[in-house]
């Protein structure tokens, strides 16, 4: 099963306590160790969080640094965790963008978790979906004939993905919005969506859990019929 999550509102959070905005990112990431141990523990294959879109460089830089320190902050205390976990830490999206040390400690984590199977974990930074489409369009253009699998294969390696490009089962957004904003468009293409009011950093395993028992009683039927209906 292939989880994502839009992890929205933490700036919310720390306006309605009169914080910075900084707080309420750290107490976002706190709701990330919480939701991945969950994750983990409800038999998740691929759980991927929307860390840092490539629109969020319009932000102020001061909030910008304050991310980027956060993500540094995750591998390099939370790689070890995700070894004993088992999880496999994998960062999509563009690195071009990304500075020297904070690539280094992503292929880091990457390599130090590259053998673990119990779950994988992928975070979107520098990421969208419009771009990774477009660029594998642009690396595909001089092939007449692409067939699906190749274009997944380019797809990934646009994206950094380890393991391709998985179809998203449930895509779960926090905050209130109902949008997608240019997350994992191509994967989402027949994604159950769960919207809830609850700004990310109060999202807790429970939240998640009743995610996935919603998910549970949702009627899949990817454009087909279900037997009652035959």
């Amino acid at each position: 099963m292939h989880v994502a999550i839009i992890m929205d509102g933490n700036g919310r959070w720390a306006a309605r306590r009169h914080l910075p905005r900084s707080v309420g990112h750290r107490a976002g990431a706190k709701a990330v160790d919480a939701i991945v141990t969950a994750a983990v523990h409800q038999q998740v294959d691929t759980l991927t969080l929307y860390a840092f879109s490539a629109a969020n460089w319009n932000r102020p830089t001061p909030e910008v640094s304050a991310l980027f320190q956060l993500l540094r902050r995750y591998l390099l205390t939370q790689t070890q965790r995700c070894l004993e976990q088992s999880v496999r830490i994998n960062v999509i999206g563009r690195r071009d963008r990304l500075n020297d040390n904070l690539r280094q400690l992503i292929e880091r984590s990457e390599r130090a978790t590259a053998q673990c199977s119990a779950m994988q974990l992928r975070l979107a930074v520098d990421y969208s979906a419009q771009h990774s489409l477009l660029e594998t369009c642009r690396r595909l253009r001089s092939e007449p004939n692409i067939e699906r699998a190749r274009f997944l294969e380019t797809l990934a390696a646009v994206d950094h993905a380890a393991d391709g490009a998985p179809e998203v089962d449930l895509l779960i957004r926090t905050g209130g919005e109902k949008r997608l904003s240019d997350f994992l468009l191509w994967e989402c293409a027949y994604a159950e969506l769960h919207f809830v009011d609850c700004l990310w950093p109060d999202f807790d395993p429970r939240a998640f859990e009743s995610a996935l028992q919603e998910y549970s009683r949702r009627d899949r039927r990817f454009g087909g019929l279900t037997a009652a209906a035959l």
